[in-house]
C-alpha cells in the first residue's frame, strides 16, 4: 500500500487526508496540536507527533499549512525523516518570492519540490473537486501527476516558474475577499436605508456584478479605458453610497480614496476601469 506523509490537518488539510483514506493511500498524519492529528485515526490515519517520524517510509510528502514560517519550520523537523528523492508537495497559501529558494533548499537535499495551492474549501478536498494549480519543473509536474490528479477536479500546470501558482492563489483569494468585503458594505448599506439583508439579496437574484470580471476585467488588463461608465460618474455613486450609508464601508470607501487619486491624474473622463492605471 503507498504510504504518504501529510503536514497539516487543519479543515482542507482534514479533507484531502479523508479523501486519500478513501482511495486505498495510507497516510501518515502530523499536525502542530497533536490532538487534531488524532482526529484522523478514526478514519485509519496514523497520527504522529514527531514530524521525521511520520515521514518514515512514505513515497511523497504534502503540506497543507497555516504560512511560510509554518512550512519551513515543518520541513526542517520533517526532512531528516524523509529518504532521498522523495518528493514534497505544498498546498500552503504563501508569499511568492519565498518558493524559489524553498525549492532550491528541497532540491540540494534530494527532494523535487512542487508548489501546489488549491482553490477548495473542505467538502472540495474531501470530494477531489475543486482546482489544484501547479508551478515548477515540468519533469517534477508529470512525476507527480497521477498522485495528484485524483486530488481534485481539475489539475493545472500553469509553468516553469516556480513561484507562479503562489502568485495565482493570491489573485483568486484577493476577488474573494474584495466581493466578500464589498457584500459587507452592499449590506450595510441595505440596512442603513430600512432594507433586510435577505431583502438585500434578491437584487444579486436579478443582478450578477461576474459580468464586471468577464468584461471590465478584460478591458482593463488591456488598459483600454474607452468610457461606458466614467471613472468621475463612478466616484460620484461612490460618495452617494458613503452618504446613504452614514458609516464607514470599508470597500467603498477605499475605491473612492483611489477614484479621486485617478481623477486626479486627468482620468475622470475615462473609463471605471482606469482606475487601474499607474
Amino acid at each position: 500500500m503507498e504510504t504518504v506523509a501529510f503536514y497539516g490537518t487543519g479543515m482542507l488539510g482534514s479533507g484531502f487526508v479523508r479523501s486519500m483514506l478513501r482511495r486505498g493511500i495510507a497516510v501518515n498524519v502530523w499536525n502542530r496540536t497533536p490532538a487534531r492529528a488524532r482526529l484522523l485515526e478514526a478514519d485509519g490515519a496514523r497520527a504522529f507527533e514527531d514530524p521525521a517520524a511520520a515521514a518514515h517510509g512514505c513515497v511523497r510528502a504534502h503540506l497543507c499549512l497555516r504560512d511560510d514560517a509554518s512550512v519551513d519550520a515543518t520541513l526542517a523537523a520533517a526532512l531528516p525523516g524523509l529518504e532521498m528523492g522523495v518528493p514534497v508537495v505544498d498546498h500552503t497559501t504563501v508569499l511568492p518570492h519565498g518558493v524559489p529558494g524553498r525549492a532550491a533548499r528541497l532540491r540540494s537535499a534530494g527532494h523535487p519540490f512542487l508548489h501546489a495551492p488549491v482553490f477548495m474549501g473542505p467538502p472540495q478536498a474531501l470530494d477531489a473537486s475543486g482546482i489544484m494549480m501547479c508551478g515548477g519543473p515540468r519533469d517534477v509536474f508529470e512525476m507527480l501527476e497521477p498522485a495528484l490528479a485524483p486530488m481534485t477536479g481539475d489539475l493545472r500546470y500553469l509553468g516553469e516558474r516556480e513561484d507562479l501558482a503562489a502568485v495565482c492563489k493570491l489573485l483568486g483569494n484577493a476577488m474573494i475577499l474584495a466581493v466578500i468585503g464589498g457584500l459587507n458594505d452592499a449590506f450595510t448599506i441595505a440596512e442603513r436605508s430600512g432594507l433586510t439583508r435577505e431583502q438585500a439579496y434578491q437584487v444579486f437574484s436579478f443582478f450578477s456584478p461576474a459580468g464586471q470580471i468577464a468584461g471590465r476585467g478584460k478591458r482593463m488588463a488591456a488598459r483600454d479605458y474607452e468610457p461606458t461608465w466614467t471613472l468621475d460618474m463612478a466616484r460620484k455613486d461612490a460618495t452617494l453610497m458613503q452618504a446613504a450609508a452614514g458609516v464607514p464601508l470599508p470597500v467603498i470607501d477605499a475605491v473612492e480614496i483611489a477614484l479621486g487619486d485617478a481623477a486626479q491624474r486627468g482620468l475622470g473622463a475615462h473609463d471605471l476601469s482606469a482606475i487601474a492605471e499607474r
